[in-house]
């Protein structure tokens, strides 16, 4: 696939995987509460595990490598946002809620990067 058109596929994965981020925050923004910010937890991790199997198929089963640009940077780029955990650690912070700040940067490091190596593992199988 040409460069001219792999970038529209990627930009057009990553306009999908926006809307799904937006979804998905509002679905799990409904069903929690409190200050936790889940929504962006979720997509955080789940881009992560999408991101770990179609990182395995290419490298191991012979997927090719547009996949991964358009799976990955482009459909996993616009689910999820670490811009925005970055400022929903910040808010909690600023309000005062230290621990929640914490827990939230610590969870949303190690969920993602759990994710995505149990992502890599499933892909392997």
């Amino acid at each position: 696939m040409s460069g001219g058109w792999l970038a529209l596929v990627v930009g057009v994965a990553g306009g999908l995987g926006a809307v799904c981020r937006y979804l998905a925050d509002g679905a799990v923004g409904d069903r929690t509460s409190g200050v936790f910010p889940f929504g962006t937890l979720t997509v955080n991790a789940v881009g992560s595990l999408v991101l770990g199997i179609v990182t395995g198929l290419v490298l191991h089963h012979g997927v090719p490598p547009e996949w991964r640009l358009t799976v990955g940077v482009g459909f996993c780029g616009g689910l999820t946002t670490w811009s925005t955990a970055s400022f929903e650690t910040v808010r909690l912070a600023e309000e005062g809620a230290l621990g929640h700040a914490l827990s939230y940067a610590l969870a949303g490091l190690v969920v993602s990067c759990a994710a995505g190596a149990v992502g890599l593992g499933l892909a392997l199988i």
